[in-house]
């Protein structure tokens, strides 16, 4: 699951950063962690912090990030998706990151959860190029990059996680593709979880799915609190 693949270049417009308003000493002062992230990242943030400078500069050229969530990079991306960490059993030994795209959540699960090999799988070439960019210059030897699209690959990981990829009804049958017999797939949502989880019902039934529900990671530890649907894959231990 740890291979390493090729990867191309490919004729994306980048993004001038300076264009959009956002200045090298306002970089600065938005990367700096706010309190209480070494409660959640720990010996990780260091390189948290880091991962958070490439995000606002070439994440923003690349398109990755948007220019307004530079000021909201720590609160809305890397501790929202640092806290899903603690819904990840200890057993636990691979993880799969449906849809990487700039590396939320799977580089910075890869980051706080050192024991886990974690794969990033995203189809666009553009995209896994800056993956790979962030895996050798963060020193992140457990993770790795795969170009590719949730159903045509064949993975069987212990946990897939995935946030902003598509809808639950559709994002369900991707995630269940990609996890071994009683894996466990946690879907990063908004307000709409609770109306997505209920439309998703049949879909998660046909599948044989066990055990969907709301969750909610980090509560006490970032606010707000990081909304999760969580869910087995049929088989196995739940």
């Amino acid at each position: 699951m740890t291979s390493r693949h090729p990867l191309t270049g490919d004729n994306s417009p980048a993004v001038d950063v300076t264009a959009l308003g956002t200045t090298a000493p306002e970089i600065d002062t938005y990367i700096v962690p706010p309190p209480g992230a070494t409660a959640v990242f720990g010996s990780a943030l260091g390189g948290a912090e880091e991962f958070a400078r490439i995000l606002a500069t070439r994440g923003v050229e690349q398109g990755l990030i948007g220019p307004h969530e530079v000021p909201r990079l720590w609160d809305r991306h890397l501790l929202n998706c640092a806290v899903v960490a603690e819904l990840i059993d200890d057993r636990c030994e691979t993880l799969v990151d449906i849809g990487s795209g700039a590396g939320l959540p799977g580089i910075v699960l890869a980051m706080v959860r050192p024991e886990l090999n974690v794969t990033l799988l995203e189809p666009m070439e553009r995209r896994c190029r800056f993956l790979s960019e962030c895996v050798a210059e963060l020193g992140l030897t457990n993770a790795a990059v795969l170009r590719g699209r949730a159903e045509d690959v064949v993975l069987r990981a212990d946990v897939a996680t995935a946030r902003a990829v598509a809808p639950l009804d559709r994002l369900a049958e991707l995630a269940i593709g990609v996890v071994r017999p009683g894996g466990m797939v946690l879907a990063i949502k908004g307000r709409t979880a609770a109306d997505e989880l209920k439309k998703a019902r049949p879909v998660l039934r046909r599948i044989g799915a066990r055990g969907a529900e709301v969750v909610r990671a980090g509560q006490g530890k970032v606010v707000p609190a990081t909304t999760v649907v969580r869910f087995s894959a049929r088989g196995g231990r739940a």
